[in-house]
């Protein structure tokens, strides 16, 4: 099963956060404390990342599958937030299990192919020397040598285990599987219930050219933007972020 943590205990219907490409359960975490305030909240690691099993395969069906085992082990539906690839899996864990999921909120992410890639980065994190890396800067300060901006390379190193001078993230199996992670697998069926697509303003994640097959496969969806976030809107507007997700999960029909 995947590695998880869990924050607060009694309240409202436990809430599932999944973290994006070369994330993890940690990056959740001042997050997932502030809503657990409303009741329990669970971030995982997806396979290869964090402290998850490092697997021979990174598709959108098996991160669903893991997803589903995570929520049954918890004792039943869940209201799922999910960004970027986390809320591809997502995506793909309400049109096939729509069974265990109450609400579903997709942060700035669509059920497309999209035509970037994320090699650059991994190429940048492979280029890192870790036999040189005493601290977390040292780290940092290697990957904007190589041309990552500063916020991304806080942001990556946090899934690197200095002591052990390894990065927590599989990146040959991330690398090989590029193609699957940008991508959208064919999935049948709807979710038909409630759905937010919570947007950066500034983003070009969620446009209005993908809004018919959202709608198609959401038929409840709604579109929201958060006001000068980009891609990485949770970590850009913690507040807003947080004070969206809080307005989706609270209102009258979520029950």
């Amino acid at each position: 099963m995947l590695n998880f943590a869990t924050y607060g205990a009694e309240g409202a219907a436990p809430l599932m956060i999944v973290h994006g490409l070369f994330g993890s359960a940690r990056n959740w975490g001042v997050i997932a404390k502030r809503l657990s305030d409303r009741g329990p909240v669970v971030t995982v690691d997806q396979r290869n990342h964090g402290h998850s099993q490092w697997v021979d395969s990174h598709t959108y069906p098996d991160m669903a599958a893991d997803l589903a085992e995570v929520i049954e082990a918890q004792g039943g539906p869940m209201d799922v937030v999910g960004h970027s690839m986390g809320g591809k899996a997502v995506m793909v864990l309400a049109l096939q299990r729509p069974d265990l999921i109450r609400r579903l909120i997709v942060a700035d992410v669509a059920p497309v192919t999209y035509t970037h890639t994320q090699m650059q980065y991994i190429d940048a994190m492979r280029g890192v020397d870790l036999a040189q890396v005493e601290r977390r800067s040292d780290a940092e300060a290697q990957l904007k040598a190589l041309g990552v901006e500063p916020s991304l390379c806080s942001f990556f190193t946090q899934s690197l285990d200095v002591k052990e001078k390894k990065w927590r993230l599989n990146l040959d199996i991330l690398a090989r599987d590029m193609d699957h992670i940008i991508g959208f697998p064919e999935v049948e069926g709807q979710f038909d219930g409630p759905t937010v697509f919570l947007a950066g303003a500034e983003s070009d994640y969620v446009t209005p050219e993908y809004r018919p097959e959202i709608k198609r496969l959401f038929p409840k969806a709604k579109v929201a933007k958060i006001p000068g976030a980009g891609h990485w809107l949770h970590a850009e507007k913690p507040r807003e972020f947080e004070a969206a997700v809080r307005a989706v999960l609270d209102a009258p029909d979520a029950d």
